[in-house]
């Protein structure tokens, strides 16, 4: 309780302040209580009445008759006939307005159902709608053509939403709606733009739980629109007159799946306009209510100055001028209820207007905003309350308002930490701690709903980030801009703001958890767990065969997965918490499920669940329908049983049992300044994380293969193949798991949470870490930018330069600004410690869990996918976290082994149909290998070493050929020609394991050769068109120019691929048939010939450059470098003598169709300055080697041409059998059955793609040679 002497704010009269000094002649200005007690007498019990009740100084006669409810109650009539209002007021006659009435009154004001153009569902009373169609348009049922006029809508999602007024005159289509046509006028907050008929920039971007103001002021003829309560200021001007009854109706358009809710009057706005009136007229009651509850107020508060030890009191006490509260409480109290729930009874529907215009700020006033709060008073209210009729819907309608304001509320810096929700949060956690508060609430139609409110943290926007941190700092900024010390402050107010509300979050749930429904067979939990998972429904659109726009904006989702992490995790201060969740262990005081050592388990029975809540949800062996047909499992009870670390190899082995601990338990924790101090300071490092050297692209790829090539092959279904040929383990058999049949599914355990917040992630925080990413990086980008205009504009370039560089500056450092305001937010509210805590000991869990499931038969075909990207998603969440969590020479060491294991084991693993989850697994070797650090985990990995690099090559397909051709080049990286000595450096470990893979499986490595050879002549292809389309335009777009730049460093890391297996294995291009060898030679000679015809080398090189790169980063050698690799490689091999019998590796060259295109190619490499990119390397030696090369074949052609010429002249009277595919070598062989005729070298190469013929596309058989018998060379 507050201390004594304590005094609330609001209603109160200033008594408190003026009696805290027991000496009267200090006090300058008398109280108006005070002053009643001037005459010495028997009057106090009168004066006091007068004071409570804020009657006229001596309006009560002296009465000898007892002071009873009937006294006060007719004292309150009185009273009410002063002031003007009453209990049962008629609604007073407003001039401009006209409601038709709908069949809900004719003073109601509601969705005229006759003007909707699409369709509207109504989810919940009085007005919250939702578009069911592609675009919904509809009218209130009240127009106005004189005065002012206001209505308010709170934003259930932010998407595409057009809300103004309109005439009856605009017409709605499926297309068009509110500020398409003439006469109406609507506010987008989505695209920030005014529409009338045409569209203009106005106003701010809005976020889920915005509360917008519609106002159109028919004396200025002008609409506005305000946000929140701040004015974007006026829209329109100069709108056209209305008669009587044929004005401007409230009007809005919403695109498919926006919601919103309407409030046309029928409760008190949230951000009232001065001057502006309501369209629906508020009930007279709603002012004698909050008359009836000034007056409990200050009944309280001479209740609590009489209880205090204030000297002054005591001498009025002793003079018998202040009468004891324990004579008057009852009666006043009792009257001024029985008026208030007399109100209620005689008109029901105002109920909802007094609880939210009256009651609720009198309840805050009461319980205080900010702590320490008055607990027993405000119970002694709740108490008093519900001894009255009618308080059911009093407090059900209250605990809606509360939620209501949870929603809408916004953090304010100078009220931190208790800000935001938090005093609307901290009022309903005390109110709900009553068993029959809960119960009430439970038994409400909107528990859901209203629970979700209580759950919702707002968003800000950009306005409001530049009032949450109105000074931001970054290493290397301006002192005008702000300091460090300032952003410290601003980031710790901030932080403790929301840890507040996380706290009042957790204490909810916790309650929701421990609670049993009355008259129910209920168990603990089922109440929480009902409401997740209809939650869960309701984002995913279940109920309306949609997804709703915004379902990753739903904050209730990330404040119910930190609920759950911080339980998992950190636990519940709670006696027998766990015994309720139905653990299955007992954990030591502050000891979280996730860190828990020794037997863990996970029921079985959550991956069967085929009801409407999970049989929807997408499995790793295809659908639940399916996998029941297919693969049948009986047993739903059993729960599956493993020890930690059992998947971790015995020297790389780290669990919570273990005397090395893993990170989530053995890193030291920091303080909050300091952690608070390194998010400020990390404000202006790079995002990519503290071991990335290079780009790194999502995670979900950046350039996904679909993207570049349509033609991607459709994965064979493996649910229908035995689990013998996946290789796995019956379930009864594993090593040292124990599986056991368990009932205790119908209690909410702690496994099943972890199964929820996995899905919670997967649904609402991953979109949040996404997003938190791109602001990071972008911040790193605007960084560069900005450094690099500086730079120009010091070297003082012309006058018209500087002044375009001076603008480009000034549009990066606001970009810069806003970046680090967003970075800030998202630090605060996703990367606190503890998080980085439960998310890592999350990772650890799952990963190990799902190693074991892939060994458990065919329960790994039923585990959702949610999983396998809920894990890989907070693993690299976790990993890029700024600051970051630990230092990535320990990250996946002490305790995320198990992590490469998982990866390396399933991206190609064929029981998982979904090729996204592949793309994803994939897509993270591809990103942690970039790493010094998290190459070693990978070298010291049993798996990786064993099973990737075939894996690898057999991965490389039309899909993912991008991440696997970024690995390969890594583990190959700075053994190439013209590489720099500064590269990373490679793993020999893995280049030896790939080169016994393609030396042991030549048929496997020839198969991947020729994809890498198709691959390789398409990005060439693309880029060549690409610079050819920008060269004909003599512009470059900057859509064109990220093309190009990305598809030449793709084809770079091919070429480089290439020459790194002409140099690690060379015999399978110089020994046996010359079809590899004339494949390259062809694509060698390809390229050269288009770096010969680009005629502009400038245009060329601006093309590749991305924004911020230099020349040097960027140019032609990136190409031509590994050319001269791959020509210099086979040279070596040709010259040893440990190949055997080689293939005339110039002769090939000689023989290529326009020998001079060669000749001219190779004198373009030796004359290429190779000397600016090498910098004196040891690649420079080389080039003498390369000029031999050419010297030797500039000789061959001219004999060959020789040649050539001497044998057309004497055949030119013979047959042309000459192969009329490539014209170098006679038609030798034909297919069959069609007879078609080519040279067994073509026919050889085209058969690797396609088993049809090039000629007439008939399905080959086989292939014979012509002149012998029946030769088969292909077939079936």
């Amino acid at each position: 309780m507050v201390e004594e002497g304590k005094t609330s704010n609001g209603l109160s009269s200033g008594l408190a302040s003026i009696l805290l000094d027991g000496n009267q002649k200090e006090v300058p200005q008398r109280s108006h209580l005070v002053s009643y007690f001037d005459d010495l007498g028997n009057q106090s019990v009168e004066r006091t009445i007068e004071y409570i009740l804020d009657l006229p100084h001596k309006s009560i006669r002296p009465t000898s008759g007892l002071v009873d409810v009937g006294f006060i109650r007719n004292l309150l009539s009185k009273r009410f006939l002063g002031l003007g209002v009453g209990r049962n007021m008629d609604f007073i006659y407003r001039d401009g307005i006209f409601v038709f009435d709908c069949g809900f009154g004719s003073n109601t004001v509601a969705i005229d159902r006759a003007s909707v153009c699409g369709e509207i569902r109504n989810i919940r009373k009085p007005l919250l709608i939702e578009s069911l169609a592609v675009f919904s348009s509809a009218r209130a049922n009240a127009c106005v053509w004189k005065g002012k006029w206001m209505y308010e809508v709170t934003l259930e999602t932010s998407g595409v939403q057009q809300l103004g007024w309109a005439t009856v005159s605009c017409p709605f289509t499926d297309r068009k709606g509110v500020g398409d046509a003439e006469d109406s006028y609507a506010f987008d907050g989505r695209r920030v733009t005014k529409w009338n008929k045409y569209s203009k920039a106005y106003g701010q971007s809005w976020v889920v739980g915005d509360v917008i103001g519609c106002c159109i002021d028919l004396n200025k003829d002008m609409i506005s629109f305000y946000r929140n309560g701040a004015p974007l200021g006026v829209a329109f001007d100069g709108i056209r007159k209305m008669g009587p009854r044929i004005g401007y109706y409230p009007a809005f358009s919403l695109s498919e799946g926006e919601s919103c809710e309407l409030n046309f009057g029928s409760r008190p706005f949230k951000y009232p306009v001065d001057g502006f009136h309501p369209i629906q007229a508020p009930p007279s009651s709603g002012t004698a209510s909050l008359y009836l509850l000034q007056c409990l107020s200050r009944l309280l508060e001479v209740q609590r100055m009489d209880k205090s030890n204030s000297a002054y009191f005591e001498k009025l006490r002793r003079l018998k001028r202040f009468a004891p509260l324990e004579e008057l409480y009852f009666p006043i109290s009792h009257g001024i209820c029985e008026e208030l729930f007399a109100m209620i009874h005689l008109n029901h529907s105002c109920s909802e207007y007094i609880s939210w215009a009256a009651v609720l700020p009198f309840m805050l006033e009461v319980f205080g905003s900010q702590g320490p709060h008055d607990y027993a008073c405000l119970d002694q209210i709740i108490g008093l309350f519900f001894e009255f009729h009618g308080h059911l819907s009093l407090f059900q309608h209250l605990i809606m308002a509360l939620s209501f304001n949870c929603k809408t509320a916004q953090l304010v810096l100078v009220d931190c930490p208790y800000s935001g929700s938090y005093p609307y949060l901290a009022l309903a956690c005390h109110m709900l701690k009553r068993e029959d508060m809960m119960n009430l609430w439970w038994q409400s139609p909107d528990f859901e709903s209203s629970l979700e409110g209580f759950l919702s943290i707002k968003s800000p926007n950009k306005q409001d980030l530049h009032l949450l941190i109105p000074s931001v700092w970054w290493p290397g900024s301006s002192d005008d801009i702000g300091s460090e010390s300032s952003m410290i402050l601003t980031t710790t107010a901030l932080s403790g703001a929301v840890s507040k509300i996380e706290e009042m979050h957790r204490e909810l749930c916790c309650m929701i958890m421990r609670f049993i429904p009355p008259t129910t067979s209920q168990l603990p939990g089922s109440v929480f767990r009902t409401f997740l998972q209809n939650l869960i429904l309701k984002v995913r659109g279940s109920e309306n065969k949609m997804s709703p726009s915004d379902a990753s904006s739903n904050s209730t989702l990330v404040s119910l997965y930190t609920v759950i992490l911080y339980f998992l995790s950190e636990g519940f201060s709670m006696d027998g918490i766990y015994d309720l969740m139905g653990s299955t262990a007992h954990a030591e005081v502050g000891e979280g499920f996730l860190h828990r050592g020794g037997k863990r388990n996970f029921p079985v029975g959550l991956f069967l669940n085929a009801d409407t809540h999970r049989g929807w949800i997408s499995r790793v062996g295809g659908s639940t329908n399916h996998l029941l047909k297919s693969h049948p499992f009986d047993d739903e009870e059993k729960v599956i049983w493993w020890d930690e670390g059992c998947m971790d190899d015995d020297d790389t082995r780290i669990t919570h049992s273990t005397r090395q601990k893993p990170c989530c338990c053995s890193s030291s924790e920091v303080d909050i300044f300091r952690g608070t101090k390194d998010n400020a300071k990390c404000l202006g490092r790079s995002s990519k994380g503290p071991c990335t050297s290079i780009s790194e692209r999502s995670v979900t790829a950046e350039c996904a293969a679909g993207s570049l090539n349509d033609a991607i092959v459709d994965k064979p279904s493996s649910s229908g193949r035995p689990e013998s040929d996946f290789g796995y383990q019956t379930l009864q058999h594993i090593g040292n798991e124990l599986v056991v049949s368990t009932s205790s599914l119908d209690v909410l355990r702690e496994e099943e949470l972890l199964d929820i917040m996995l899905f919670l992630y997967h649904l609402g925080v991953a979109p949040k870490f996404r997003q938190a990413f791109y602001y990071m990086s972008h911040q790193s980008h605007s960084m560069a930018l900005l450094d690099d205009t500086d730079k120009q504009i010091r070297e003082k370039s012309c006058i018209e330069h500087l002044k375009r560089l001076k603008e480009a500056r000034k549009s990066y450092h606001e970009e810069l600004i806003d970046c680090v305001r967003q970075c800030t937010w998202y630090r605060i509210s996703l990367f606190s410690r503890w998080k980085q805590r439960g998310m890592y000991a999350t990772c650890m869990w799952v990963v190990e869990m799902l190693l074991v499931l892939s060994n458990t038969g065919s329960i790994f075909l039923y585990i959702p996918e949610f999983y396998l990207e809920s894990l890989v998603d907070c693993f690299h969440a976790l990993r890029k976290s700024d600051p970051p969590y630990v230092s990535s020479s320990i990250f996946i060491k002490q305790g995320l082994a198990s992590f490469v294991t998982f990866v390396v084991k399933h991206f190609n693993d064929p029981r998982i149909l979904s090729a996204d989850v592949k793309d994803l697994l994939l897509q993270s070797i591809s990103v942690l290998v970039q790493c010094n650090d998290f190459m070693l985990a990978f070298e010291s990995n049993k798996e990786a070493v064993t099973s990737m690099p075939r894996a690898l090559l057999l991965a490389f397909d039309s899909r993912s050929w991008i991440p696997v051709t970024n690995i390969l080049l890594r583990l190959c990286k700075g053994s190439g020609f013209g590489s720099s000595k500064l590269a990373e450096s490679s793993s020999v470990l893995f280049q030896v394991l790939l080169r016994a893979v393609g030396v042991n499986d030549e048929e496997l490595f020839f198969q991947f050769l020729n994809r890498l050879f198709n691959t390789l002549s398409w990005t060439m292809t693309e880029f060549s068109v690409s610079i050819r389309e920008m060269q004909e335009s003599y512009q470059i777009a900057d859509l064109q120019q990220r093309k190009c730049a990305v598809v030449f460093e793709l084809s770079c890391n091919l070429a480089r691929v290439l020459e790194f297996y002409t140099r690690e294995i060379p015999q399978a291009f110089i020994q046996g048939p010359d079809m590899n060898l004339r494949r390259l030679t062809e694509l060698i000679i390809f390229i050269l010939n288009y770096m010969i015809s680009v005629a502009d080398t400038e245009f060329f090189d601006n093309s590749l450059r991305r924004p911020g790169q230099y020349n040097e980063k960027t140019n032609r050698s990136m190409i031509m470098a590994p050319l001269v690799g791959i020509i210099l490689n086979l040279m070596d091999a040709t010259a040893e003598s440990n190949h055997g019998e080689t293939i005339d590796i110039i002769g090939v060259f000689a023989s290529m169709d326009c020998p001079l295109t060669v000749h001219c190619g190779f004198q373009y490499l030796l004359s290429y300055n190779w000397g600016n990119v090498l910098r004196g390397e040891a690649s420079l030696s080389k080039l003498a080697q390369l000029e031999e090369f050419s010297n030797y074949l500039r000789s061959r052609i001219v004999t060959l041409e020789g040649s050539v010429e001497m044998a057309t002249k004497a055949d030119e009277n013979e047959d042309d059998s000459c192969c009329c595919i490539c014209y170098a070598a006679d038609s030798d062989a034909q297919f069959e059955p069609c007879r078609h005729f080519s040279c067994l070298g073509c026919i050889t190469r085209h058969l690797l793609n396609s088993q049809r013929c090039f000629f007439c596309n008939a399905t080959v058989t086989k292939v014979v040679k012509i002149g012998q018998k029946a030769d088969h060379i292909s077939g079936d």
